[in-house]
């Protein structure tokens, strides 16, 4: 049978350890024969069910692995290999280490999630895992970040992807040192894949002409929803590219090219790209070195876009012109779904703050997050009331509970209300004098882990109360500093 085959190629393998056939010359494709050893429900089809190893678990090949190895088995990885999710970052593993986890998992039916991040599994890991990949049937999140697997391992990668034999819809390769030598694998491999829709190649070495090979993916590119490109070096050509990928792109709705010296004509090429682009909704360019005019630039896109929610542009070299610009693009655009302009470092004055307001009477979901405001700092700063005292004082003027409050905006009724629908509403209605600082701070409360979402259903099992809900109030009064 192929699983006597597979431990006698062990055996032979950990005789042989100081000739040329090392324990690491193991085929993963053999070890698919333990299926049918696993104990699992999903593979016991073999030719004599008599004559398998019923016995041996998943936890006992992964010992056995360990043993031919010669690396020290992970107790972590063995509590929780019958759990979805398994965190194995930081943990020094290397190329044999991650073998005998790849071993184990060739016909695991229960883990979706795998870390490996930073554990110096190098290219020699890479193939193993690949290997593994094309086995397994239930692994969908992988993150392999920072674990030097250069140019072989991004090869072993993407031909994994380009032969659309994983599960994997969300793959971390940041920092793995992937240089211009491997965007022809990725691009060719994302150019056919199907699979994937989360891919993070943030932090490694793609320049220019890794960037017009990754812009020539995303033409034609239908699944990828999400790309992090972030900490590369694609500048000006390399941008120019995506750009023009852009234009013909259907899927992807989430992209971070923040830290690639974009620069004015990079920024001109992203907005002509959101001139005809209908699907991405998430645009990072931070610290790119654009400054009024490059933002002037991507306005003409931004005043006909009719799909881009956050645009984040923090530490670039603006001004309250390139802010004045930006917000005013919103303001011609009556299709503009703007939510979040993060332009943090920008100094700005007390004309952007009244033109600010001006458009959030009209696109009242709008949050400019932007520096301090010019002259503020020698004027005593305007005193806003504590939005949730207001909250609270309408709420006993009108013997109303927390969960009113929130269910009252709650149109869906699922307790999780978007921070978008949440602003908007509150800045339309006026029962309640909030202005538009305010909303903001309330917001922030609200999502303090900026997931974009108000969840208010720790509330539920309040509403049958008599009395308002002040207890959530005063909470957020607690944590609040006398002034």
């Amino acid at each position: 049978m192929r699983n006597e085959d597979l431990m006698q190629e062990n055996y032979q393998d950990e005789e042989t350890s100081n000739t040329s056939e090392s324990p690491e010359s193991v085929s993963l494709a053999d070890a698919s024969a333990e299926k049918a050893t696993q104990g699992s429900d999903t593979d016991l089809e073999v030719e004599d069910p008599e004559k398998a190893f019923v016995g041996i678990t998943g936890t006992e090949l992964y010992l056995e692995a360990c043993r031919l190895m010669e690396v020290v088995p992970v107790s972590h990885f063995i509590q929780n290999l019958a759990k979805p999710y398994i965190n194995l970052n930081h943990y020094g593993l290397g190329p044999k280490g991650v073998k005998a986890i790849a071993i184990a998992l060739v016909s695991n039916a229960t883990v979706t999630h795998l870390e490996l991040e930073d554990n110096c599994i190098l290219a020699e890991g890479a193939i193993c895992i690949a290997e593994m990949l094309r086995e397994n049937s239930s692994l969908q999140e992988l993150n392999i970040s920072n674990n030097h697997l250069d140019t072989a391992g991004a090869e072993a990668i993407a031909s994994l992807l380009l032969d659309n034999m994983s599960y994997l819809h969300t793959l971390q390769l940041s920092g793995n040192n992937f240089g211009e030598q491997t965007a022809p694998y990725f691009a060719e491999a994302l150019m056919g894949n199907y699979q994937v829709k989360e891919l993070d190649l943030s932090h490694n070495e793609f320049y220019e002409k890794g960037g017009q090979l990754l812009g020539q993916m995303l033409a034609s590119n239908t699944t990828l929803e999400i790309l992090d490109l972030s900490w590369n070096h694609l500048r000006r050509q390399g941008t120019v590219a995506l750009g023009t990928g852009l234009r013909s792109n259907s899927a992807l709705k989430i992209l971070n090219l923040s830290w690639n010296g974009v620069g004015n004509e990079g920024a001109l090429a992203l907005g002509e790209a959101l001139k005809v682009n209908t699907v991405l909704v998430h645009l990072d360019i931070s610290n790119n070195q654009i400054n009024n005019e490059g933002a002037k630039k991507l306005c003409r896109g931004l005043e006909v876009n009719g799909k881009l929610k956050i645009l984040k542009m923090a530490n670039n070299p603006l001004t309250t012109e390139g802010a004045t610009a930006l917000v005013t693009s919103v303001r011609k655009n009556p299709k503009s779904m703007m939510e979040e302009i993060n332009i943090s470092n920008v100094l700005v004055n007390e004309t952007f703050i009244k033109l600010l307001d001006l458009v959030c009477q009209t696109h009242p979901e709008l949050d400019v997050i932007y520096g301090e405001v010019e002259g503020c700092i020698a004027k005593i700063p305007k005193q806003h009331p504590n939005p949730m005292k207001v909250i609270q004082n309408y709420l006993k003027e009108h013997n109303l509970r927390l969960w009113d409050f929130f269910r009252n905006i709650d149109k869906d009724g699922n307790m999780k209300i978007p921070v978008a629908a949440f602003q908007r509403a509150m800045m339309q209605q006026s029962s309640i004098p909030l202005d538009r600082v305010q909303i903001g701070e309330l917001v922030r409360k609200l999502d303090r882990n900026r997931t974009g979402v108000v969840d208010y259903s720790h509330l539920e099992e309040q509403k049958l109360a008599q009395k308002p809900v002040e207890g959530e109030i005063e909470e957020e009064k607690k944590e609040e500093p006398s002034k």
